[in-house]
């Protein structure tokens, strides 16, 4: 119960540049990505397991490096924490929004790469450069008062 109070009472010093204002469609977004974020840690569990029992061992250690096209630093700590969740990635370092990732292996990388994860947190913080139809529907009915 303590925590609840303290996280609504706080919660403006985390979501302070929040665009639409309405904190239920984020939380609403965040549970609904639950279930994908546990699917890739399953696939990656088993693939980390994959790599580890094999006989040949074939894991090719890498640091890669990208550039996010998030924005704000709450975003950027939910990347990180998702990206180091994930079995064969450890999200080693973060620059003026570059991510510095180690992976696993080249699979692993190119996982990463694709940008599908870092579109699932930009969708569940309603970032800018990432707007889904979603969105506009979402805050469609918050505009529609104002009037």
């Amino acid at each position: 119960m303590c925590c609840l109070l303290v996280s609504y009472m706080s919660h403006d010093l985390l979501f302070a540049n929040i665009r639409v204002g309405d904190i239920r469609i984020m939380v609403r977004r965040f549970f609904s990505a639950g279930p994908w974020f546990l699917g890739q840690i399953f696939s990656a569990n088993l693939h980390v397991a994959y790599l580890a029992l094999s006989p040949k061992m074939p894991i090719d250690p890498q640091i890669i490096r990208f550039t996010t096209k998030l924005e704000s630093d709450i975003s950027w700590v939910a990347l990180a924490n998702s990206i180091t969740l994930t079995p064969g990635t450890i999200t080693v370092d973060i620059r003026e929004g570059e991510f510095f990732v180690h992976a696993l292996d080249r699979k692993v990388a190119y996982d990463l790469n694709t940008g599908e994860m870092e579109d699932k947190i930009a969708h569940v913080f309603m970032e800018a450069d990432h707007v889904y139809v979603q969105d506009v529907l979402d805050v469609s009915r918050i505009f529609g008062a104002l009037k």
